[in-house]
C-alpha cells in the first residue's frame, strides 16, 4: 500500500463513520460496545460506538 493510498483509506472518507465534532466521529461498523464505570460507588452500563479520529484507520474499511 503506498502513502496515498494511507492517507485516503481514512475514517472520515470510511461508510461506516459518522462525524460528530471537528476531527472526531464514531466508527459504527459493529454494534456500540458495552462500557461499565463506577463513579461515586454507583455503577452505570452504557453503550457506545467506538470514537475515533478522522485520520484514524482500520481494515474494515469501505468507501462511501
Amino acid at each position: 500500500m503506498t502513502s496515498t493510498e494511507t492517507k485516503t483509506k481514512t475514517c472520515h472518507n470510511c461508510a461506516h463513520w459518522k462525524a460528530l465534532e471537528t476531527e472526531t466521529g464514531e466508527c459504527r461498523r459493529h454494534a456500540p460496545q458495552t462500557i461499565v464505570f463506577e463513579i461515586d460507588d454507583k455503577t452505570s452500563i452504557e453503550s457506545r460506538f467506538p470514537t475515533t479520529n478522522e485520520h484514524d484507520w482500520c481494515g474494515d474499511f469501505e468507501r462511501k
